[in-house]
């Protein structure tokens, strides 16, 4: 169900990006939007992952440099029958991490340093198995077409207000017509981008429990995670908030509500989610929501660790 939605609401971004083409130009502004969405996710498919990369500071490891992340990680692509990523670590406070790339045969994961600080070796399997799933989903290439679109959404109805639309539509369109346009699209976009990082979400942590072999463990990180957040701040993140969808938590402060205007979902709701998961795989236990206890290293103590 997910899977379909996801494709329901991505053909509605891409309806509306050609409907505001319609209405700037016509029928050939819609061609012209077209193109200019074929181009634009041209670009995402073979550059973006490196953009990103490169805008977080991300510095790539190997086994030699980070023999416990490196082999925890080969184990679970083992495990989940997929290519080895590259892995990169960003030296940042916040606890946090996200996938990017256009394939799993083309894909990285990187982690915060906080993160690695922060939680047990079970939790880092549980977070890095998270994002393994988001891979083997092809979440990362979704996520990054997904938010190229509604940029481009955002950037047509800006060039609207410039254009007053086509001769075709001008009478019928108008100035109020045009300025309606300027708010609610880039504000349907985002609605758009935002339900399908959500749907996402879900999908991932299903899968990434599978993978590492206990919803406890990821339920675990992420509520330290979430903790984590009241003390910290990623300032990359917050000058950059059009990759807040990538993390496996919402990077940006104040942003901590399961409705149409989040990029991820309620962690609360994760948590239950996994928990219910764990107890019909007969694994279960409780999980307290409470912030990480800052400032000292969690113990190492995983089968990885």
């Amino acid at each position: 169900m997910n899977y379909m939605k996801t494709a329901i609401l991505l053909a509605g971004m891409t309806a509306l990006f050609m409907g505001i083409g319609f209405l700037i130009g016509g029928r050939t502004g819609m061609l012209i939007a077209l193109a200019v969405a074929a181009a634009m996710n041209f670009w995402s498919y073979w550059g973006s992952d490196k953009a990103v990369l490169n805008m977080y500071g991300a510095q790539e490891i190997d086994q030699n440099s980070a023999p416990d992340l490196y082999n925890m990680t080969w184990e679970m692509t083992q495990r989940a029958g997929m290519p080895m990523p590259r892995l990169f670590i960003i030296h940042e406070d916040q606890p946090n991490a996200f996938a990017t790339g256009r394939n799993p045969e083309n894909a990285a994961v990187a982690v915060n340093t906080g993160l690695l600080n922060a939680l047990t070796s079970e939790e880092v399997a549980g977070v890095v198995a998270h994002e393994l799933a988001h891979i083997r989903n092809r979440d990362t290439l979704t996520m990054t077409i997904t938010a190229t679109l509604a940029g481009a959404v955002s950037m047509l109805a800006n060039f609207a207000a410039f254009s007053g639309g086509s001769s075709e539509n001008r009478n019928g369109f108008g100035i109020i017509g045009t300025i309606a346009m300027m708010v609610l699209a880039p504000l349907a976009a985002s609605i758009v981008q935002m339900a399908i990082s959500r749907s996402r979400e879900y999908e991932a942590d299903k899968l990434g429990a599978e993978i590492c072999g206990d919803p406890i463990w990821l339920a675990s990180a992420l509520a330290k995670i979430a903790g984590a957040h009241n003390y910290t701040q990623n300032n990359t993140a917050e000058h950059n908030p059009q990759t807040a969808h990538m993390f496996i938590i919402n990077p940006l402060s104040g942003e901590r509500m399961d409705n149409l205007f989040s990029t991820h979902p309620d962690t609360g709701n994760r948590i239950a989610a996994l928990q219910q998961l764990a107890q019909a795989w007969g694994t279960g236990s409780y999980v307290q929501q409470q912030p990480a206890a800052w400032g000292s290293s969690a113990p190492r103590r995983g089968p990885w660790g």
